[in-house]
């Protein structure tokens, strides 16, 4: 009997101890400087299907919580290590003591040891230290860069206009220049520029015959009005032969045996890839510049016309410069347009390359939950008792009648609901205190399991449910209920995928409800979700 009993001690006793050393407490230093940060390491063993919540804290006793680190995990066989810090510091010299800290595991709360620590004050001496003036204050920057974006697309289309000044102004002296000459003068223009090009010293032989010859039948087509552009060598032959006799032109025999036999050489130039020589280059193009010379010549001189004729002339001249500017003005369009157009998407292509494709949208184009996001937050309190919460805005009282089913009313003494869009907006959130009429043993899974009957009943569809414990930053335990749902838009029949969350407490008599719905995928709207969440402070219920 004597040594069950004292089996049953010692078991009992391990079991004791062990409940102790359940949680180990440190720190990296006892002894630190005002501003310095103390690293508190809590540390735990559990087994892989235990629960462990380390709790949300701003401050532990005295000391203020500067970083909460993330919880590493290390396994070990069958169980699991778990490894939490807390960065703390305090602003006055003195000694402090952290208090113990509670730890559930599985439900059960186990406290951390209480340390002591010494925060020491820092010497300055103002003799041997430089003394500097206060900074002005810096602006905070900001994460709105559509002003870049808008600089960009602004200097853009000056360069897309610089484009279409330019071009303009050249196409008008190219067509002040071209248009009112004589067909002579222009050829004898284009001949000299030829030669400015230097196509033969080059090796642009082809090039070089090409334009040569062309120069020719533009000349012949415009002076002589013979499809010269049109037509085969021995065809353009014929027709100045046929012309010279109709128009009475006095043209040698040398004269078109020398424009036939240039235009052959080039046709051999051209498709037979013959290679003549520099001399018999310069050859052909004085004969050319000679044959024009002699076919201007020889163009007999047309009596003047009647005045009607000359009128009529007139005005078929101005209609075909119209014609000819109209021409160059869409082309001066196209190359402007083209250009903005590629400097857009260049442009573009860059940002998405080096800053993302998510991004450069949401910035040029907007989003609805970054500018939530971004904008100016305010922090209020709703219902009673009261919910503190941060929100990017205001939320709206409304009719809780019109949201919950009759026989939940019934059950309900008092209720008031605060909200800010709707589900099937890309941002939603309510919050809700409501107090029972008959004392009530509130379970908060069922109250979760509510909720989210009451979503269904609203459009939610394919509810995913996860449940955990969740903890306020004062402490203040609750449930959290997340995943994702399928919301059926009741006007154009439309569905949308989204995330939710929903927090409930329980109060004498009350129950205390945050409910969070937005686009899954959403990364600005998780940020808004997480910093409300994180600013949820509960106040007591008055008995």
């Amino acid at each position: 009997m004597k040594l069950k009993f004292y089996i049953f001690l010692f078991l009992l006793s391990s079991a004791i101890f062990a409940q102790q050393k359940q949680v180990e407490t440190s720190i990296d230093t006892t002894k630190n400087k005002i501003g310095a940060e103390f690293k508190l390491t809590l540390k735990t063993v559990v087994s892989s299907k235990s629960k462990v919540v380390f709790p949300k804290l701003k401050t532990i006793g005295p000391l203020e919580v500067i970083q909460s680190y993330p919880i590493d995990t290390v396994k070990k066989n069958d169980t699991y290590e778990l490894i939490k810090k807390y960065g703390l510091t305090q602003f006055d010299s003195g000694k402090y003591t952290i208090p113990s800290i509670k730890i559930l595991i599985d439900k059960k709360p186990f406290l951390t040891d209480s340390i002591r620590v010494e925060v020491a004050s820092v010497k300055v001496d103002t003799l041997q230290q430089k003394m500097y003036d206060i900074k002005d204050i810096s602006n905070a920057e900001s994460n709105n860069n559509w002003w870049v974006y808008l600089l960009i697309l602004v200097v853009i289309l000056a360069i897309g206009a610089f484009v279409y000044w330019y071009i303009k102004k050249y196409q008008k002296k190219k067509i002040e220049e071209e248009v009112y000459k004589t067909p002579i003068e222009k050829a004898t223009s284009l001949l000299n520029n030829l030669e400015q090009k230097e196509l033969v010293q080059k090796g642009e032989i082809k090039e070089y015959y090409s334009e040569l010859t062309d120069i020719a039948r533009n000349y012949i087509e415009e002076a002589i009005h013979i499809p010269a552009m049109e037509s085969t060598t021995s065809e353009l032959i014929q027709a100045i032969r046929l012309a010279s006799t109709k128009k009475k032109m006095t043209l040698t025999p040398e004269t078109v045996e020398n424009l036939e036999r240039v235009l052959r050489q080039a046709d051999l130039v051209k498709f037979a890839k013959s290679k003549p020589l520099e001399f018999e280059i310069t050859e052909d193009r004085n004969k050319i510049q000679k044959v024009i010379l002699t076919l201007d010549n020889a163009i007999p001189t047309e009596v003047p016309a009647e005045e009607e004729d000359q009128l009529l002339n007139e005005a078929q001249k101005q209609k075909q410069i119209k014609l000819q500017l109209l021409k160059k003005r869409n082309k001066r369009i196209a190359i402007a347009a083209g250009t903005v157009l590629f400097l857009i998407i260049a442009t573009t292509g860059f940002f998405i390359a080096t800053k993302g494709f998510k991004v450069v949208r949401d910035n040029v184009f907007g989003n609805a939950s970054k500018e939530l996001l971004e904008g100016e937050w305010v922090k209020s309190e709703y219902g009673n008792p009261g919910i503190l919460i941060e929100t990017p805005k205001v939320l709206k009282r409304m009719d809780s009648q019109k949201v919950l089913p009759k026989e939940t009313m019934a059950l309900i003494k008092e209720m008031q609901l605060f909200a800010y869009g709707s589900m099937v907006d890309n941002f939603f959130v309510t919050v809700s205190t409501s107090k029972f009429k008959n004392p009530t043993d509130i379970d908060l899974a069922k109250a979760l399991e509510g909720s989210l009957k009451v979503i269904e009943s609203q459009g939610g569809q394919n509810i995913i449910v996860k449940q955990e414990d969740f903890q306020t930053n004062q402490g203040i335990q609750g449930v959290k209920g997340y995943g994702t749902m399928t919301i059926l838009n009741p006007v154009d029949k439309t569905s949308t995928k989204a995330y939710y969350e929903i927090l409930l407490f329980k109060q004498d008599q009350g129950l205390q409800q945050i409910l969070i719905i937005h686009e899954e995928g959403d990364t600005y709207a998780n940020d808004i979700t997480t910093r409300i969440l994180n600013s949820v402070e509960l106040r007591k219920a008055s008995n």
